[in-house]
């Protein structure tokens, strides 16, 4: 065995001694590094979007905008998909609070159901935004859409040039649950009060479901009237509604109106089977909520210049402007800015 002296030993115990420290610092810097990163991501702003379903065309555009502007600003969405089932998205709302979320972005799905969940929210300081449609009773923190009045009354001044003030429609609306329906057809019946203009049926769409359109259309034909005109609830109804139509050979000779400009709507109204639709620039919608949802999530103050009535409280209002698309206007509006030309003009000849 090899001997060592005193200061030999001394000069190991020394280096191992340091050795230990250095090592130890080591992994303690690489230890408070992980806890930094750790904070730091815990430290983003946290968002939960409950959005109704993916079936409408137009939502997944709003979720992609949304999520693209709010990760732009530095905070992290989870969106969750409800399916139509408002049982899910109570469910969905109840996981973000568990989860702390800074903010609650909720397209609701039965304007009515949701007042209880949300008071629990709020009791925990979360801020919540009611996207698109308002959701009643429940003081929400901001609700940001577009005027539906405003969309209800361009659909009704389209259909009573076109029809004339003895026309006769029929009305398709969309799922009564929706909040934005009976805004929507407070502005259409503003317009036509006064008028002579027959609505000779009416129905609605619950859950949106599209096709109500053809149904409705089709059991109108089937009694031998025709009528002059049809509002659809969304873009989605009055396809079903022209199916119909076009089995009877009346695709183009009936005013049919809806809303969303998506993007088969338009080629229909280049193609001259339906007469016109309401764009709502969703782009504007979704970065503007993901902005505010943002500031809320900071502690801003919102700064809007309306206020509605939820049914117990008054409750800030962001509302956006929607425009009436025609073929007359389909290069001027949407053309570049929401659907690319060969698209909307794809089944057209030049």
């Amino acid at each position: 065995m090899r001997k060592y002296g005193k200061k030999t030993i001394a000069l190991l115990l020394g280096i191992a001694i340091l050795g230990s420290m250095l090592f130890t610092t080591g992994c303690g810097a690489e230890e408070s590094d992980n806890h930094a990163a750790e904070a730091t991501q815990n430290d983003k702003i946290q968002i939960g979007f409950s959005m109704d379903s993916f079936i409408i065309e137009r939502w997944q555009r709003d979720r992609d905008l949304f999520v693209s502007k709010a990760q732009e600003l530095g905070a992290e969405v989870n969106i969750q998909n409800a399916n139509g089932d408002v049982k899910e998205q109570i469910s969905q709302i109840e996981y973000f609070i568990e989860k702390k979320m800074d903010v609650i972005v909720i397209v609701a799905i039965d304007a009515d159901a949701l007042c209880d969940v949300l008071a629990k929210a709020k009791r925990e300081n979360i801020k919540i935004i009611a996207y698109d449609r308002l959701i009643r009773n429940a003081d929400v923190d901001l609700y940001i859409s577009f005027d539906n009045e405003k969309v209800g009354s361009l659909m009704a001044d389209y259909l009573l040039r076109a029809v004339g003030n003895n026309g006769t429609i029929i009305r398709i609306n969309g799922s009564p649950t929706d909040n934005n329906v009976k805004m929507v057809s407070t502005g259409f019946e503003n317009v036509l009060r006064g008028t002579n203009v027959k609505i000779d049926k009416e129905v609605y769409a619950d859950g949106w479901l599209a096709e109500t359109g053809f149904t409705a259309t089709n059991e109108y034909l089937s009694t031998g009237k025709v009528p002059m005109g049809i509002m659809c609830g969304n873009d989605g109804i009055a396809a079903q509604a022209i199916k119909a139509l076009s089995e009877s050979r009346l695709a183009g000779k009936v005013f049919v109106v809806g809303q969303d400009a998506d993007l088969d709507a338009c080629q229909r109204i280049v193609e001259g089977t339906q007469s016109m639709t309401v764009y709502k620039p969703f782009e504007n919608l979704a970065q503007k909520a993901a902005e505010e949802a943002v500031a809320m999530a900071k502690g801003e103050a919102l700064e809007t210049e309306d206020m509605i009535f939820d049914g117990t409280y008054y409750v800030p209002y962001e509302k956006l402007e929607p425009i009436a698309v025609t073929k007359e206007n389909m290069d001027e509006v949407i053309i570049g800015k929401f659907h690319q030309k060969e698209e909307v003009y794809l089944n057209v000849q030049d």
